[in-house]
């Protein structure tokens, strides 16, 4: 058998627009550049729940029922935003300074913010402030998973 009948090509493998795997001729395009970081959610949020705040307080809207209305969400979601806003004014200045994200999620969220909320004394919800930002700062990376995981606990068991 020669060489002369074959042929080589690069291939590959996209999702077609019907959801199924469709071989491409060519190699696989170039990712795109990392795009500028961008502003954290809660940051966000935050600085949502004080424009909602003072558009209330100087009349230009009725009540938090009718932004939520002209915002199409919940009642229930906006009393969430809303409650950023009973935070304590340092941590809602840190929550606005958030450093940018440039790649992966958030390392604060507002589900985890949902906790200090609750607790209506500022010194209280400063002192859990703390407590997740420390956190935050030393998670471990995730352990491995599979048999190098399992060697690795066997070796240091003996």
């Amino acid at each position: 058998m020669s060489h002369a009948d074959r042929a080589t090509y690069k291939v590959q493998f996209d999702n077609g627009r019907t959801g199924n795997r469709q071989a491409r001729v060519g190699s696989a395009p170039a990712l795109p550049p990392p795009g500028p970081a961008r502003v954290p959610r809660v940051a966000r949020l935050m600085a949502l729940a004080i424009r909602f705040d003072s558009l209330v307080r100087c009349g230009q809207v009725k009540d938090f029922a009718q932004i939520a209305r002209l915002g199409y969400v919940t009642r229930g979601r906006l009393s969430q935003i809303m409650d950023l806003a009973n935070l304590a004014p340092d941590i809602q200045e840190e929550l606005l300074f958030l450093e940018p994200v440039s790649a992966g999620k958030d390392a604060i969220t507002e589900r985890h913010l949902r906790p200090i909320v609750r607790h209506t004394e500022w010194a209280s919800q400063r002192r859990l402030w703390r407590t997740l930002i420390k956190r935050e700062e030393t998670v471990p990376p995730p352990s491995p998973c599979g048999v190098v995981a399992t060697r690795s606990r066997v070796a240091k068991s003996l």
